[in-house]
């Protein structure tokens, strides 16, 4: 079986090609190389893909309808891993037009493509723990069906918004869809941007960092072996013609900034020099997924602790980039 994979180059999109290609399948790969973090990064990503796995990374942007319908025809795909989008919650308050095409328009280009396509067996794509807002301290961990209508970042509102198109297509022509709300991915080959990556980087430096929420904010980190895992599970359950489902994917432990930060001094053997902020807009206090409904239905149960999964990218970090930062 052949797969279609938008945003091939990015984080989550080159580990999961690399481990379909382990597992057997085609894999069609799409992504634009946008230049949202250093390019050279996902260059890097694609390479590796085309070198070691025979896949070759499509230059593309999926917001264009009439080059995604013509990539996912020529490809021959009867699955779909929609992982393309514009990520980033602060860049959302700097770029808010950005998230409309990328993830407004862009999910409606493969949505319509799916449809053209009319052998589609199964549509994944990429929601955010984003979409459930600001959560009051409670004491339990997301649900599926918790309210979703106060994103607070445009970021987490296009999310909910792709869900909501999806929804719409899945009835309107039958296409089998679910939607993954992850939470907080990280590991090797991960995105610049992130907290992780960019505490690793400079604690390594001896540069500060910057901690907000006063340092309190608690995350659901969940290691990208653990992700990809879920995902190729989900991949042959499709849920019936006509319908569309929203599952977590988390690891269901949310561990605290500072603790997280603990982690990465151990294994930079370097003690952060730690600023203290205040919330940023668009950032929520915490997140933590429930992933009952995806055990019940794939027997998803992710088992990469925060120590094992901060050393492994600790150790890829410093084989990938030198002391200055620059890849090697």
């Amino acid at each position: 079986m052949t797969i279609l994979v938008t945003g091939a180059a990015g984080f989550i999109g080159f580990h999961l090609c690399r481990r379909l290609v382990e597992l057997g399948y085609n894999v069609a790969a799409l992504d634009s190389f946008n230049n949202y973090y250093d390019t050279s990064l996902k260059d890097a990503r694609a390479a590796r893909l085309d070198l070691e796995y025979g896949v070759f990374v499509k230059k593309m942007d999926i917001a264009d309808p009439d080059a995604m319908k013509s990539a996912l025809r020529d490809s021959g795909a009867e699955v779909v891993v929609h992982l393309a989008a514009q990520a980033g919650v602060r860049y959302s308050i700097e770029q808010p037009f950005t998230y409309e095409r990328s993830n407004l328009q862009g999910h409606l280009s493969v949505l319509e493509a799916c449809r053209h396509a009319q052998k589609i067996k199964h549509l994944i794509y990429a929601s955010s723990s984003s979409v459930y807002g600001e959560r009051p301290a409670s004491g339990f961990a997301f649900r599926e069906d918790d309210p979703v209508d106060a994103p607070v970042s445009l970021y987490a509102a296009t999310k909910r918004a792709g869900e909501l198109m999806s929804y719409t297509y899945a009835h309107l022509y039958q296409i089998p869809q679910t939607g993954l709300r992850f939470f907080t991915v990280y590991g090797p080959w991960g995105r610049p941007d992130m907290a992780y990556f960019s505490f690793t980087r400079r604690i390594l430096r001896g540069e500060p960092i910057e901690l907000y929420g006063e340092g309190q904010m608690q995350r659901d980190f969940t290691y990208i072996d653990d992700v990809v895992s879920g995902v190729i599970k989900i991949i042959d359950c499709p849920p019936a013609a006509g319908k569309q489902r929203v599952l977590n994917i988390g690891a269901s432990n949310p561990r605290s900034l500072q603790n997280f930060v603990d982690i990465i001094e151990r294994n930079c053997a370097r003690e952060a020099v730690r600023v203290i902020r205040s919330m940023q807009p668009g950032d929520v206090t915490a997140t933590w997924a429930d992933v009952s409904r995806l055990r019940a239905l794939v027997d998803y149960t992710p088992s990469t602790t925060l120590e094992e999964g901060l050393e492994k990218f600790v150790d890829w970090y410093r084989s990938f980039y030198d002391d200055t930062g620059a890849i090697r």
